[in-house]
This record gives C-alpha cells, sequence and structure tokens, in this order.
C-alpha cells in the first residue's frame, strides 16, 4: 500500500515520504505536490517533526520511453556534484541534497524559494531592468569555476564511486565530437574546414580538450534558465541543474555571456555592460592565469567559436522550417557573435573569418535571417527566442 499522502499519479510522493521518513526518523507526510513543468521536477511541501523542512524540491529519472533525459548516469552526475560543491568544498553556490534513494531514481534538495530563475525576470521585464541581476549570475559563474579550479581528483572519485561516467558528459569528449561533425554541415554550405582555419580548429580542441588551469566544474548549462536569485534585495544567487555536471574549460561557462543560447537571439555587448569583467574577475580569484589576456582571449575564442559549431549542427533542421522561424537568425547571430568575440581578443582570425562567412552564406539562403543584430532598437541584449 502506498503511504500516506501518495496519488496513482505520481510514485515519487510514496518514495519521497519513505526516504524522509528514515532520514527524520519520524513520520514525514507530504501535503502538497506541485510538478514544476516540463521537468521531472516537483515542489512538496511536507508535514513532519520541527527538524523536517517545509518544503524540497524533488527530481526523478523519467521513464518514458524514447523519450530525452531517460539516461541514469545524469541523477548520478547531479548527486557527485551537489554534494561535492557542499560537502567536499564547502560552498552554498547550489542546492543541498537533503536526500537520495539512486535505484529509485530520486533526488530531494533543499528549496530554494522564493528566489525565481533569471531567464524568467529578464523575459519579463528586460535585460536593463535586471542589470545587477545578470551581474550577480557572471559573478557566480565565475566563483563555481574558481573555486573547484584543482580538485577534479575529489569530484571524480566522488562520480565515480556512484557508478559509470557517460562519456559524452567527459569535457574532451563534449569538444571532440563537433570537430568531426561539422566538416560535413561546412562542405554542405560552401564554407569547408581547410587549410588555415583548419589548423585554427585543432588548436582550439587542444586548448579545450586541455585546459590545464583552467580545468574547472561546470554544470554542464550555463544559461540564465539555470541561475536562481532572488528578484529584490541580494541576489543570493544559486546555480542549479547539475545533471550534466563534469570537469572541463572553464571559459566555456563564460561563453553564455558572449553569445547567444538557446533561448536567446542576442545577449548584448558583455564587455560594454560589464558582465564580461564580473566573469573574468571571480574565476581569477582561483585561477590566476585568467588575468593573462592572451591565455584568457585563446580560450573564450575557443569556447565560443566550438559553440558556434555545436549549434551549426541544427543546419538542416533548421532549413526544413518555414521562413520566419527564429532559430534561422539566431543562428546567424551565434555564428557572428562568436566571431566578434574572436576579433576583440585577437585570437582564431581565420576560424572567425570562417565563420563570418558562413554566417554570410546562411544569410543569403535565409532572406528572413538577414538582419542586423547590432541594432539595439530591434534587438535589444536578450532578445528572447520566440
Amino acid at each position: 500500500m502506498a503511504a500516506a499522502g501518495a496519488h496513482p499519479q505520481h510514485p515519487q510522493r510514496a518514495i519521497l515520504e519513505a526516504l524522509l521518513t528514515d532520514l527524520y526518523a519520524s513520520p514525514v507526510r507530504v501535503d502538497t505536490w506541485g510538478r514544476l513543468e516540463p521537468w521531472a521536477v516537483a515542489r512538496a511541501t511536507l508535514r513532519g517533526a520541527v527538524a523536517v523542512p517545509r518544503s524540497v524540491v524533488v527530481k526523478w529519472v523519467r521513464s518514458c520511453p524514447g523519450g530525452t533525459r531517460t539516461e541514469p548516469w545524469r541523477l548520478r552526475a547531479e548527486l557527485a556534484a551537489l554534494r561535492f560543491l557542499s560537502d567536499d568544498l564547502g560552498l552554498s553556490l547550489a542546492p543541498r541534497v537533503l536526500a537520495a534513494d539512486l535505484p529509485k531514481g530520486l533526488l530531494v534538495l533543499e528549496d530554494l524559494a522564493p528566489r525565481t530563475a533569471l531567464d524568467h525576470l529578464l523575459r519579463r521585464d528586460g535585460a536593463e531592468a535586471h542589470a545587477d541581476r545578470l551581474a550577480e549570475f557572471a559573478r557566480a559563474r565565475g566563483a563555481l569555476n574558481a573555486a573547484t579550479a584543482g580538485h577534479a581528483g575529489i569530484y571524480r572519485a566522488r562520480r565515480t564511486s556512484l557508478g559509470p561516467v557517460d562519456p559524452p558528459s567527459d569535457h574532451v569528449g563534449r569538444f571532440a565530437r563537433f570537430r568531426h561533425e561539422a566538416y560535413g554541415h561546412a562542405t554542405t554550405l560552401g564554407a569547408p574546414l581547410t587549410g588555415p582555419v583548419e589548423s585554427e580548429l585543432g588548436a582550439a580542441l587542444a586548448e579545450l580538450s586541455e585546459p590545464g588551469p583552467f580545468l574547472a566544474l561546470s554544470n554542464g548549462d550555463a544559461e540564465a534558465n539555470n541561475v536562481l536569485l532572488h528578484e529584490s534585495g541580494p541576489a543570493d544567487a544559486r546555480l542549479i541543474d547539475f545533471e550534466s555536471a563534469g570537469y572541463t574549460h572553464a571559459l566555456a561557462d563564460a561563453v553564455c555571456l558572449h553569445v547567444p543560447g538557446p533561448a536567446w537571439m542576442t545577449v548584448g555587448d558583455p564587455v560594454a555592460t560589464g558582465l564580461a569583467g564580473h566573469y573574468r574577475r571571480a574565476l581569477a580569484d582561483g585561477v590566476p592565469e585568467a588575468e593573462d589576456d592572451r591565455r584568457y582571449g585563446f580560450g573564450l575564442a575557443a569556447g565560443c567559436v566550438f559553440w558556434a559549431i555545436a549549434r551549426l549542427q541544427r543546419f538542416a533542421l533548421l532549413d526544413a522550417r518555414a521562413p520566419g522561424d527564429d532559430s534561422r537568425p539566431q543562428l546567424v547571430e551565434t555564428l557572428e557573435a562568436a566571431a566578434r568575440t574572436a576579433d576583440s581578443h585577437r585570437a582564431l582570425p581565420h576560424l572567425a573569418g570562417w565563420a563570418r562567412r558562413t554566417a554570410g552564406v546562411l544569410r543569403r539562403r535565409w532572406p528572413d535571417a538577414d538582419l542586423d543584430f547590432t541594432d539595439p532598437a530591434a534587438f535589444p541584449p536578450y532578445t528572447a527566442r520566440r
């Protein structure tokens, strides 16, 4: 029989009650269960002893056949990363894990409410209204990288103790696979990766695959939807969603400040707004090499170009869509923003030129995507993709 408060549509409720009853050595009941769509996440309010929190956030492994994010390793990665941050490093940059049942595919996390996701604020009010929150986001990302640099061995020991590590989550694999896929797409578009471009692509991959002092923990999805902060007063940011966590080049986490992520058409000029400086200063607290302009610029340019290459893998999908789909101009701006970042740091000039040429090909192929993204009236920072 299911525990009191369980519901046949939410078997995780019964697992949660049993798990917390055992943890607190006294009965714990779920009062309310609110699914946070579209994710396999819920917020539960609880009844129990004084020590029992009023509410928790519950994450579980999806079980739908053929669905996305159904891999069991995702929960292991999140559990390892969050306990590494809180238990091994004593950091409060992410939610604490209160309980876990990996065989049943369930994590119970600290509820960070009333914090809210930064992307919600940006969509609702625009970037200008939340410049301070954006700055806190940039600092939090830099602080995560700074605090975890040099501790890869501790993290990996914790992670491997929970089970096999999925190869795509390895920091080398994240970049190397895009290099091989890029050749076909580039040739199809008439912008082949040959000569000096190919040489710089190899150098960029070498930088990202062997980060040296820039090797740091990332949650694997450094975007504004994965930071929660207070809407008023001190922001007190917390980073969330560590399902794809792993050690990688720290500057891969700075890419989102310079190049549009999946949700945005534009991100503006992070140097002019100060976001680039906030991230870099926070990173330099733990990675002094971040103060070296050449090393920093080369790593950042490599990360931005490889992100653009990764997004270029969607070309065939976008080419089949009807004119006017926002994903088309988004891809154009992704390539051009990566080129601008490389230019500003005087790094990877041939790759930057290739990115601009490829964007030009797409502008001609998709007239609906031939837009002026540098016009702040038409495309202010953090213009959302519909």
